[in-house]
């Protein structure tokens, strides 16, 4: 039976509740059926600070969705080697089931590159593309810079999120410097940072 399924890619390095804040909406928005949180293996464009590896990574991203059944993680990109182009992924995941229709959950600045990805039009091709911005002007300047690319005007649709001023950066920091992370992660992901010593010797940057 076809489902809508969405995907939120990302390091996770470590996920937080805005993470779990932007698949639950688009989970709304869009009524998918289900939100796979996708952590990379390699980043294609920039290295992930303070790595404490996939593995680890994956393990928070399950953590973090506990109880929520629309939620679940793959390892698709983890699986496969070298870097974490969303092409590929989109390819893997339809000819698994090609018959799902594919939603890509994509921030405003990483949708406002999205002419600069690898084959853009063939991921607008595989999947909308839901992008999380509330500037209205912003919302402009995003849909001036796809505009060229085939399908961008029917591929293309945003989607309301409230403001959370969380990042993995600042609590990898905020590790470092032993203050507080509770309620910006879930309880269990805590834990697993705690008991897995992570973050701790290093201040990671975004």
């Amino acid at each position: 039976m076809p489902r809508r399924v969405g995907i939120l890619g990302g390091t996770f390095n470590p996920p937080h509740v805005g993470h779990l804040l932007c698949a639950s909406e688009a989970a709304a928005r869009f009524e998918l059926d289900a939100v796979m949180l996708m952590p990379v293996a390699q980043p294609p464009h920039k290295p992930a600070p303070s790595d404490p590896g996939g593995e680890h990574r994956r393990a928070m991203c399950e953590l973090a969705v506990t109880g929520d059944d629309r939620l679940v993680v793959s390892r698709v990109e983890l699986d496969r080697p070298g870097p974490s182009y969303t092409i590929d992924t989109l390819r893997a995941l339809h000819a698994s089931a090609p018959e799902d229709e594919l939603t890509f959950i994509a921030g405003g600045d990483m949708a406002v590159s999205l002419p600069t990805w690898r084959e853009p039009e063939a991921v607008l091709a595989l999947a909308r593309v839901a992008v999380t911005e509330r500037d209205a002007l912003r919302r402009e300047d995003i849909a001036a810079a796809v505009a060229p690319l085939e399908g961008a005007g029917e591929r293309i649709a945003f989607f309301d999120m409230p403001r959370l001023d969380v990042s993995s950066s600042d609590i990898r920091r905020r590790v470092a410097e032993r203050r507080p992370i509770r309620y910006l992660v879930p309880d269990p992901v805590a834990g697993h940072i705690a008991q897995h010593g992570l973050y701790r010797a290093a201040v990671g940057v975004r």
